[in-house]
């Protein structure tokens, strides 16, 4: 199915993508749906205003329920990073009120203490601060000032910018560091210089202060008090703070993401609205570890570490990023060829167990080879 849809770039012709691997590619998902390894999904293949893009499944594994619809809006998870804070951490430097080289405790003096002194807000986005990958949960805490102190409370494990382990605590950190430097909640920010400014009309934050609960597509039930989750952030450190912070939170729709992928191929500019600086692009997408460590980020995207492996497949080239989001979304760039996809789903309905990493590894090489690259299986 090739879509060209209302705010979609012209599909062109069938002929642009090969059609036995876009077989391939809705077999994979409909395979993994039959699985019972996520309920529902879509994927949406570009490279230069030619598009497939496809709904699949349902909101859960019952009979009559609803339809995912490539209107369907997903919990986008650790997508958030580079659909929001990032971005928002880059603009402010933009805006010259940070200097990404300066010290965390610079700007949040709070979290000085255990080493954490020596942190840099490049060390931060680049995961390679040495601080540990996630908040505990006990003893018992809620709300935003309570994850904070706690953030600033941690000590380091590695000496900063000498090893790299992904840490929801840097972006927690990152997000109030949004908070503290613009004046304003990190949602109403993104919403202001991102998703506003991209036509991004069904992306954000505590989406249910915009939509019905049913436009949504459902995560998992709430352990602690046995509700569904639609609309309700699925990650639980970030359930905890109140729905906003900068390591998860956003949620959005297929068409919204692939107007952000569009906007970092286009440097920074989309439909003539610049929305981030040509260097900002560069800065969020190109290597920015130092030299030593073996797993490759930008100032927020992924390049090449063992996140990276599954989504990008065994074609597109290194230089191709992107980013996964822990519910079950992808999204993959390779501005050589100016192909990306965006693979979102609810694979953690009805609990977070189903493994969904040869479906990446899948689709990323399908994807690619979709487009005509690489050699792809008679």
């Amino acid at each position: 199915m090739l879509a060209g849809c209302a705010g979609l770039p012209d599909s062109g012709s069938q002929a642009r993508f090969d059609a036995a691997q876009v077989a391939r590619i809705d077999a994979a998902i409909e395979n993994a749906i039959a699985a019972r390894q996520l309920p529902g999904a879509v994927f949406h293949l570009e490279r230069n205003g030619a598009i497939h893009q496809r709904a699949y499944g349902r909101f859960t594994y019952a009979l009559d329920a609803a339809p995912v619809t490539t209107a369907t809006v997903f919990d986008a998870a650790s997508l958030s990073k580079v659909l929001a804070t990032a971005p928002s951490i880059l603009l402010l430097h933009e805006d010259g009120k940070l200097d990404l080289d300066a010290k965390l405790v610079d700007y949040l003096p709070e979290c000085a203490g255990g080493g954490k002194e020596a942190i840099t807000i490049r060390q931060l986005l680049t995961h390679t601060s040495g601080l540990a990958a996630g908040l505990p949960r006990k003893p018992a805490w809620e709300g935003r000032e309570a994850a904070h102190a706690r953030a600033c409370a941690q000590k380091l494990t590695h000496v900063p910018g000498s090893y790299f382990r992904y840490s929801d605590i840097n972006y927690l950190l990152l997000g109030e560091l949004v908070r503290k430097v613009s004046h304003m909640e990190p949602d109403a920010f993104a919403e202001q210089r991102l998703f506003r400014p991209l036509r991004m009309r069904d992306t954000g934050y505590l989406p249910l202060r915009r939509m019905a609960p049913d436009s949504i597509a459902p995560t998992q039930r709430d352990p602690a008090t046995g509700a569904l989750l639609q609309g309700v952030v699925h990650d639980p450190t970030v359930r905890r703070i109140g729905g906003v912070a900068g390591s998860a939170g956003v949620f959005a729709t297929v068409d919204n993401i692939a107007r952000y992928a569009r906007m970092l191929l286009g440097g920074g500019e989309l439909d003539g609205v610049r929305v981030l600086a040509p260097e900002s692009v560069r800065l969020l997408t190109t290597v920015q570890t130092p030299p030593g460590i073996a797993s490759l980020r930008g100032l927020g995207m992924d390049i090449d570490s063992s996140f990276a492996q599954r989504p990008r497949g065994t074609v597109f080239p290194l230089g191709s990023y992107g980013h996964t989001g822990f519910t079950g979304c992808v999204l993959w760039i390779d501005p050589g060829s100016r192909t990306f996809y965006v693979f979102l789903s609810n694979r953690v309905y009805p609990d977070d167990k189903a493994n969904v990493m040869d479906l990446y590894t899948a689709l990323g090489t399908l994807a690619a080879q979709a487009v005509g690259m690489g050699a792809a299986r008679p």
